[in-house]
């Protein structure tokens, strides 16, 4: 399956909602990482932009490397991704591994997913996660549309997240962050499309405190 089947299909199984809430020059943020991203994900950033799948796993903003701050997704994640990787056991495929970590994701079990970006050709980069219920970093090789696509179709061994909110379901439902903060402001509530009294008194579902891994 190609890039471009790989997104169409996941754009069979989760339609945009929106139009991207992220604008971003590839190569600018590619220089500043040293590096060319995987065009899936620059595909998928593209066409969907970064928020929430399912409110349960936040695909991360895109930030120049060294952007960490209290608020920051990729930088500071990718952080977190590094220093986890020191200390938490590996599956024995990765026993021997050195990875270059890039956090794309999280989710609402504590999970970190990444990138290995070690090898020159960012279409060979596999998927790393850290599933915090195992306390175990794994490889799965695949890009990361086609790892959202296997999660959905339940096409792995087993759920490689902490949580079976995705797995298997088919279907699910994207909201970009904006699109999100613009319904809670408007007073429904995001993912029932429904009144809510409380929208908007507490802002909108914060990505980094409800999807966002600590270690």
């Amino acid at each position: 399956m190609t890039g471009e089947d790989e997104l169409e299909a996941l754009r069979q199984a989760m339609p945009p909602t929106a139009p991207s809430n992220a604008s971003v020059d590839w190569d600018q943020f590619g220089r500043s990482w040293g590096k060319e991203f995987p065009s899936d994900y620059c595909r998928f950033i593209d066409v969907y932009g970064y928020g929430s799948i399912e409110r349960y796993l936040a695909v991360l903003k895109p930030e120049p490397e060294g952007t960490v701050t209290e608020n920051s997704d990729m930088a500071n994640e990718t952080e977190v991704a590094r220093e986890a990787w020191s200390w938490v056991r590996k599956a024995p495929e990765l026993a021997e591994a050195r990875p270059e970590l890039i956090a794309w994701g999280g989710d609402a079990s504590a999970d970190l997913l990444c990138w290995d970006a070690s090898d020159d050709d960012p279409g060979r980069w596999p998927v790393l996660v850290y599933n915090r219920d195992d306390g175990l970093w794994r490889r799965y090789d695949c890009g990361m549309v086609q790892f959202l696509v296997r999660v959905l179709r339940g096409g792995f061994d087993e759920c490689p997240l902490g949580d079976l909110s995705l797995w298997g379901r088919e279907s699910a439902v994207f909201l970009n962050r904006d699109e999100e903060e613009r319904m809670w402001e408007a007073g429904l509530d995001p993912w029932t499309g429904e009144p809510d009294p409380y929208a908007g008194m507490f802002g909108p579902c914060p990505m980094n405190d409800a999807c966002s891994p600590r270690t």
